[in-house]
């Protein structure tokens, strides 16, 4: 009886953090979306149609993963979804968005724009 409750409490972990997972991954596909091609190459990264690729395969490992569970043979590689999401995130995202607060937009007094 007890092994049955602690099954499920790591099951509803496992659950738990498949989900936030798979919201990060989509969260730093969404975001590559929205910046503009230049900026990666003027950032000094990856291309944006890379990012794009490695973070679509992300996140559909993450997907698969929300079905499979603790005993998913895919938990390797949702590990590596996470891990590229997370470098997006934390590296290659504040990078391009440096470059996009530069950009052209006319608004800029002498210390920066306001």
């Amino acid at each position: 009886m007890f092994a049955d409750g602690l099954y499920s409490i790591q099951y509803l972990v496992v659950l738990l953090l498949s989900v936030v997972a798979f919201g990060v991954e989509v969260w730093a596909l969404i975001d590559v979306l929205t910046q503009k091609s230049g900026a990666f190459v003027a950032a000094g990264k990856l291309t944006k149609p890379l990012w794009l690729i490695i973070l679509v395969v992300a996140a559909a490992l993450g997907f698969v993963a929300l079905a499979g569970g603790a005993l998913s043979p895919f938990n390797l590689l949702s590990i590596v979804a996470v891990v590229a999401a997370a470098v997006y995130l934390t590296d290659v995202r504040p990078a391009v968005r440096q470059l996009r607060g530069r950009g052209g937009s006319g608004r800029s007094g002498p210390y920066g724009p306001w």
